[in-house]
């Protein structure tokens, strides 16, 4: 479990340290991170939400380390880290089914650069990570 379990945690800190670029003000990649509508994007993140979602990735590392016991911190306890564990497993999954209309496997809007990416890259991406997820907190 551990090579599964770092591997897990490389990928969300990857992905905290994208956001935290991002929140900075970095634009590499931004053109695509956002569903469209009518060829804008269906939202705009400001670095706030945008750091905040950093720092839920970093807690997700956390609670990936935590499962995998290669972090043991006084508190939470165990168990904490099992349920978490369940918890992203079923987040992750259900951001690759999507919502039905802009984002997941089973999206309508197909045709802008977010939903390319979306099906090329990340729905992929949160289906390999929801799978490892449950791989991790059946054996953690």
């Amino acid at each position: 479990m551990v090579p599964l379990a770092l591997t897990l945690a490389a990928v969300l800190i990857a992905l905290a340290l994208l956001h935290v670029y991002w929140a900075a003000g970095g634009r590499a990649g931004a053109d695509a991170a956002v569903p469209e509508v009518e060829g804008r994007p269906a939202f705009v993140p400001g670095p706030n939400a945008t750091l905040l979602v950093a720092l839920g990735l970093s807690a997700a590392a956390l609670t990936v380390l935590g499962r995998a016991h290669l972090w043991l911190p006084p508190w939470p306890p165990p168990p904490v880290f099992a349920v978490g564990t369940w918890v992203l497993a079923a987040l992750f999954l259900l951001r690759a089914v999507g919502d039905l209309r802009r984002v997941g496997f089973f999206k309508r809007v197909k045709g802008t650069r977010f939903a390319r990416r979306d099906t090329w890259v990340y729905s992929p991406l949160c289906l390999a990570m929801g799978l490892g997820l449950v791989g991790l907190a059946l054996g953690g």
